[in-house]
């Protein structure tokens, strides 16, 4: 992507402070990005060249995850909370193509996000974008655009794809998630994505230091801490898995490229 594109941000948002929604944007090969988000998504393949690859595995995960919910569960509803910049591919139409009559609440917090999910995302009866915070559950699931479409006395596939990651272990990723729990009827189901650090990657403690410096907060973390964050859930096999070769309803075989360990998936089950 070029980096003369016109910088015609909406009222109310800053192009020169870049954001990881569209960072992630940028490495999906997306235009809604600004110079700032590209200097500091090629600062980062620099040290990590297949970090679009990575995201584009981050997509490929969630339509497996909610692939699996809908067509094999049966699960027709769900909540994206983080959802980032729409993509050529959604939730709403993974789980459309899976099972009739599916209806999907997207939450974020970024006034860029918001105007393009409302513009691009709304679709009357299916669809619908909602303002909301990871640390304030409470808010999301009373929101009266979500009950509207959301039937909390029914299972939900809830959907956190690189959204955890941005939580500092001062603020408690794990309690932040189960936080969830209690909003959630019994064969709900919890689907992440985070950012891996596997300890031998020496690359990864340099594009901390860029995400982190650069985007106010995006942290590593190994597979076993991940796995902690889905404490009171059921993990589903095939546990935490390289987004690359995660799927939950089949063997685990390669996306693109045989060998990443930047991005981690899992999926559980609240019984």
């Amino acid at each position: 992507m070029a980096d003369d594109l016109p910088e015609n941000a909406p009222p109310g948002i800053d192009p020169s402070t870049p954001t990881f929604a569209r960072v992630y944007d940028y490495f999906l090969g997306g235009k809604d990005n600004f110079a700032a988000d590209r200097e500091v998504a090629d600062m980062v393949m620099g040290l990590v060249p297949e970090a679009p690859v990575v995201a584009r595995g981050n997509r490929v995960a969630i339509e497996r995850a909610v692939t699996y919910l809908a067509g094999e569960l049966g699960i027709d509803q769900f909540v994206d909370i983080g959802s980032g910049l729409p993509t050529s591919s959604n939730v709403h139409q993974f789980a459309k193509a899976a099972v009739d009559g599916a209806r999907v609440v997207y939450v974020d917090n970024d006034p860029i996000v918001l105007a393009h999910g409302r513009a691009l995302l709304t679709e009357t009866g299916v669809a619908t974008f909602i303002q909301g915070d990871l640390y304030e559950p409470e808010k999301i699931f009373a929101d009266p655009a979500l009950t509207a479409l959301i039937d909390l006395d029914r299972p939900v596939g809830v959907v956190l794809a690189a959204i955890v990651h941005h939580v500092p272990d001062d603020r408690g990723p794990a309690e932040v998630v189960r936080a969830l729990h209690r909003f959630l009827p019994s064969g709900s189901h919890v689907m992440l994505t985070h950012l891996h650090d596997a300890g031998d990657d020496p690359r990864v403690e340099e594009a901390k230091q860029i995400l982190q410096s650069g985007l106010g907060g995006s942290y590593f973390r190994h597979s076993s801490e991940i796995e902690r964050f889905m404490e009171g859930l059921t993990i589903l096999e095939p546990g935490v898995e390289l987004v690359t070769a995660w799927r939950p309803n089949g063997p685990a075989g390669p996306l693109e490229h045989p060998l990443h360990s930047q991005m981690v998936a899992v999926l559980g089950r609240k019984d």
